[in-house]
């Protein structure tokens, strides 16, 4: 025999109103039909619930705490109905999104709080890959979309291109680099470069920036990147919102490569045609769209007002 889930809800009642007949009135409900409903209740769970020597109805100690689990019942309930009601709306029960550890995080938590400003009932899980390893995992784990530097482009692939990131060639102060003009390729191949590992199994993505020297350090991710260099360990790329308040405190400072100490990449917000975006990943998508521009403009607003580069 399954609990009549809607016993809880008489019971609630009969509590605030202390009374089978205020209960039976406010539930509309015939006095005896409340006062059977609740005696099934009791006799399914074995237990007394209410007292009924005493004038009001109160609870045994026995029922204020079956009470107690049965308003979270309740709760629960409603809580699926809710989810299932904006589910029919067109929100999907799940958003997972795969995101380049190269791209600023501003922008995207930004986004994510707008979100959650909306109530939206998606759950969403947010994973940080590096290069080849935010496709694999994309694919890997059938996500709904990346944010990527670079990927192998597909017919099933649907990008869009967020603004362009900066990065910048930099040493440390104390680095012997940083003070001599004109550095060649093979002067700079004398040093220990710093590079972030790609994080697929297969290394899908061959990071063309590298500069082919003997003496690499491979690390998992741009904050131990960025200590590194300020450690003088050696030499790197770093993207230059990363790096602004140590570059105006000239704690790093741009290597003088001949063959340029700066380059952009412009990233991509991708999704797959074979997993077609709900509500939740159309309002991310825009929301993205919208706070990458405004970090680009408010970057550039930095960039012109310290005179950095």
């Amino acid at each position: 025999m399954r609990i009549d889930v809607d016993a809880f809800k008489v019971l609630q009642v009969l509590v605030e109103e202390g009374s089978f007949a205020k209960a039976s009135e406010k539930l509309h409900k015939a006095q005896s039909a409340v006062s059977y409903q609740v005696k099934k209740l009791e006799q399914h769970l074995g237990v007394s619930l209410f007292n009924r020597d005493q004038y009001r109805a109160e609870l045994t100690p026995e029922g204020r705490v079956i009470l107690a689990e049965g308003q979270r019942l309740l709760q629960h309930l409603a809580n699926i109905e809710h989810l299932a009601s904006r589910f029919s709306e067109g929100w999907e029960p799940k958003l997972e999104l795969v995101i380049d550890g190269a791209l600023p995080m501003e922008p995207i938590m930004t986004a994510l709080k707008r979100m959650a400003e909306h109530k939206v009932p998606t759950k969403i899980q947010l994973n940080m890959e590096f290069l080849g390893g935010v496709q694999h995992r994309f694919e890997r784990d059938n996500a709904d979309l990346m944010l990527v530097k670079d990927y192998l482009a597909g017919p099933n692939y649907h990008p869009k291109a967020l603004p362009t990131i900066t990065s910048i060639l930099v040493a440390s102060r104390h680095h012997p680099l940083v003070t001599v003009n004109n550095v060649s390729l093979t002067e700079l191949q004398q040093h220990v470069e710093l590079t972030i590992q790609d994080s697929s199994p297969q290394r899908l993505i061959r990071d063309e920036m590298q500069f082919g020297g003997d003496k690499v350090f491979y690390l998992s991710g741009f904050i131990m990147k960025k200590n590194a260099l300020l450690k003088g360990l050696g030499f790197g790329w770093m993207p230059e919102f990363l790096i602004q308040e140590e570059l105006h405190a000239s704690e790093l400072k741009p290597v003088d490569f001949v063959g340029g100490n700066r380059f952009s990449f412009t990233p991509q917000l991708v999704s797959t045609l074979e997993r077609p975006l709900g509500r939740a990943g159309q309002l991310f998508t825009e929301l993205i769209l919208d706070e990458f521009t405004r970090f680009e403009f408010q970057g550039s607003k930095e960039f012109n007002t310290t005179g950095l580069g």
